[in-house]
């Protein structure tokens, strides 16, 4: 065989590359089951932190069932199952393409030191990229406990300033706009409305914009929902 030949150049990088490329498969396909669990026990930890608890990924899988005590899918106001894994199962990217009146999403409800609560997912569309968030009712329906927030790639110091107490911590005791049922992200000073509006971001004047749109978005299915 000759080494110094074009074709056994060619052949070797080809041979190369497919083996790379198996291994980089078989890898991934392994590495699959870890990465899924770490995403569920992140989404289980954000669930827990709107209603205020602090904890790891790994304390969130554990004590998730402590405190949520129902998980329901929801259409139109409507509960259409009580099946706990297809509520937490639900991909919140792929519901909000649907129109509000079709699309099935999922409440949680939580019991707490004796109170219950309702945490809504939320799904939206930040400067860019995604954004995503969690929010917590008390028991009324309407005024907000807590709430988180997250992103993919806000900008640092503008946007990103979602996830930050100082944007977080205005969403408490906040309650729901009677007439569209939201909470308003406005510029900062110029809420008309003390009760529902909270102040967005100066600077990420068009990611504050994404979390009131997508608050008022998912939100909407949720809308007449009775006591569960």
């Amino acid at each position: 065989m000759n080494v110094n030949s074009n074709g056994y150049t060619y052949g070797f990088a080809t041979i190369l590359v497919v083996l790379v490329a198996v291994i980089l498969s078989s890898l991934a396909m392994g590495l699959k089951p870890f990465q899924q669990a770490n995403i569920t026990k992140e989404k289980k930890q954000n669930i827990l932190q709107s209603i205020g608890l602090e904890v790891d990924r790994d304390q969130a899988e554990a004590q998730f069932p402590d405190f949520i005590k129902g998980q329901y899918v929801i259409k139109d106001g409507q509960v259409v199952s009580e099946d706990a894994e297809a509520a937490f199962n639900i991909n919140m990217a792929k519901a909000i393409k649907v129109a509000t009146a079709d699309r099935e999403v999922p409440l949680y409800i939580a019991e707490k030191d004796g109170s219950k609560y309702y945490i809504i997912p939320l799904r939206g569309k930040g400067l860019w990229g995604p954004i995503w968030g969690f929010l917590s009712l008390e028991s009324d329906g309407k005024t907000v406990f807590g709430a988180t927030f997250g992103h993919k790639g806000e900008t640092p110091g503008l946007g990103a300033e979602i996830t930050t107490p100082m944007f977080v911590d205005q969403f408490k005791g906040k309650t729901l706009d009677e007439a569209d049922f939201t909470i308003n992200v406005v510029k900062p000073g110029k809420g008309m409305n003390p009760n529902s509006d909270v102040d967005g971001i100066s600077g990420g004047t068009i990611t504050s914009v994404g979390v009131n749109d997508m608050i008022k978005d998912c939100l909407n299915s949720y809308k007449g929902l009775e006591n569960i």
